[in-house]
Formats: structure tokens, C-alpha cells, sequence
């Protein structure tokens, strides 16, 4: 079975535009000396700020978004597919895209996704997110089909939601991307177990590009890119939080393999639930 080569790329992105498309770039350039043809990047690239009216001030439409024309200029120069896990655009009206890009080798664009499920939580030691006072969620989820494999679209939260990893894999997903920026306390607790659960479901490959470290912002993330087979095992990972290019080279023909071992995709049935209950009171009597 063939092979193909990826990379995930982990980010430390902040406050500075200019600044994070310049490590974007230079991240890019390592992956395609190490022979990727596939990269993919964190969830919020272009910037990473929690401070609403600083984000609204600096992010611009994707017409004139200097890290989207950066990533397809990189894509047609270094003849690769260039995943821009996510970036912030306006949508008007206040509210804001969190926006995945997918360009090919010449340049063009493929395709978009919208991050559909927003990171409204209340976690431990005070920490508050509250995605949707600033982002619109998505509608539709999406399956590229590239020449080595069809790429399932998806970004960090949406990774808690078996039912979309599930859709695309029925749509013909071999490969899911997980691009994100995970909380240290979330990642800590959750992040290997739900990206192996994901890839071993849905008998798939999965590619996690994700943002590391302390950030301008005060946020911490994570950090952890890896890359998982279709059995469940992580083949390549940067097991820390600082910038890094994870190379890996995947056998999407391995994906019909699992399958035919594990045939749950198959074998999956509709059912109804059903309410029992308990009236000890009424029994006792």
C-alpha cells in the first residue's frame, strides 16, 4: 500500500498577526523539507487573543486576510496542500468565523469549515470560556476529497462530538483533522483518549495540529500534535508544547482494513429510547 507523508504543525500563535503568519511559514517550509504534502495547522493561527474589541481591531476577510493569501501562495510554491486549521474572520455585525482553509498544490481553494460546536464551559480553578459571545457557529460539516484520501474538516471542541467524526467517515472519511487549541486542564485530562477514540470508531487516520505553550493572552495550551492510525495508536506526536513540526507518513489503504476487522459503521442500527422508572413509594405500598 502506498504511502503519504503529513505534518502537523504546533504554534504558539498571539496578539501579533504579522508575527504568527511568519512562524506559520517558516513551519511549512520545515514540513515540505522533511517531504510532507499535506500540512496542517492549529486552530486559530492568524491570531489567538481572548480580548474581544483587540480581535474585532486586527482580523481582517478572508479576501484581504494576510495568513489565508500567505497559505495559498505557500501551497502553490511548494507544491503541497496547505490545511490552515483555523483562523478568525468577520462575519459583520459583530460576530466572527472561526474558519478552517484548505488549499491544493496550485494554489486554489478547496474548501472552508466553520467550527460548528462552540466551547461555552465552566471548568475548574475559575476557568470560563464563552465562545459564542464573539463566534457564529457553523452549519455544515465537510469531506474533501484530495487525491490520496478524503479529509474529514473539523476544529478542537468538535472533537467531543462523535456523531460528526461519525457522519464523515459514512460520507467516505479515511483521514479526520483535528486542528485545536486545548485548554492545558482539558488536554491534560482528555486530549490522547478522545483523538484515539476517534481514529478507532471510525476506523480512520486522524491528524491533531495543535497550539502549545503559555500565550500572550494568558492562556495555556496543550500542545500534543500527533498523528493516529485507524487501530487506535499514535504514530507520531510532539509530547511537549513548544513550536514543532510532527511528520508522519500514513497508509490511507490501511483504512479498509480496520473496517473490515471492526465493521461498526456497518453494523450500526437506529433505535428508540425507552423511560423505566423506579416508584419506590407505589412499590412499597
Amino acid at each position: 500500500m502506498s504511502t503519504v507523508r503529513v505534518a502537523a504543525l504546533q504554534m504558539r500563535s498571539g496578539t501579533d498577526v504579522e508575527g504568527n503568519v511568519a512562524a506559520f511559514e517558516a513551519l511549512v517550509r520545515e514540513a515540505a523539507g522533511q517531504g510532507a504534502v499535506y500540512v496542517q495547522s492549529p486552530e486559530m493561527t492568524g491570531i489567538l487573543v481572548r480580548d474581544r474589541a483587540t480581535l474585532i481591531e486586527r482580523i481582517r476577510p478572508a479576501a484581504e486576510n494576510l495568513l489565508v493569501r500567505r497559505a495559498g501562495e505557500l501551497a502553490r510554491e511548494l507544491s503541497l496542500f496547505v490545511h490552515v486549521g483555523s483562523t478568525a474572520i468577520p462575519l459583520g455585525g459583530g460576530k466572527v468565523a472561526n474558519r478552517a482553509f484548505l488549499f491544493g498544490p496550485d494554489g486554489t481553494l478547496i474548501a472552508t469549515y466553520d467550527k460548528i460546536h462552540m466551547f461555552d464551559v465552566d471548568l475548574d480553578k475559575g476557568e470560563s470560556w464563552r465562545e459564542s459571545a464573539t463566534y457564529a457557529p457553523g452549519g455544515e460539516t465537510v469531506v474533501a476529497a484530495l487525491p490520496f484520501a478524503r479529509l474529514g474538516l473539523s476544529i478542537c471542541y468538535d472533537l467531543r462530538f462523535p456523531q460528526l467524526f461519525g457522519a464523515q467517515a459514512l460520507a467516505g472519511a479515511e483521514v479526520l483533522t483535528v486542528p485545536a487549541a486545548f485548554t492545558r486542564q482539558t488536554g491534560e485530562a482528555h486530549w490522547h483518549v478522545l483523538t484515539r477514540a476517534r481514529a478507532i470508531e471510525n476506523g480512520a487516520w486522524l491528524i491533531a495540529a495543535a497550539q502549545g505553550g503559555l500565550h500572550e493572552d494568558g492562556r495555556e495550551t496543550y500542545g500534543h500534535s500527533l498523528v493516529v492510525d485507524p487501530w487506535g495508536r499514535v504514530i507520531a506526536e510532539a509530547d511537549h508544547g513548544e513550536p514543532a513540526v510532527v511528520v508522519a507518513d500514513i497508509v490511507p489503504g490501511a483504512v479498509a482494513q480496520a473496517r473490515a476487522k471492526i465493521p461498526n459503521l456497518k453494523n450500526a442500527r437506529d433505535f428508540t429510547v425507552s423511560e423505566a422508572a423506579y416508584e419506590h413509594a407505589r412499590a412499597a405500598s
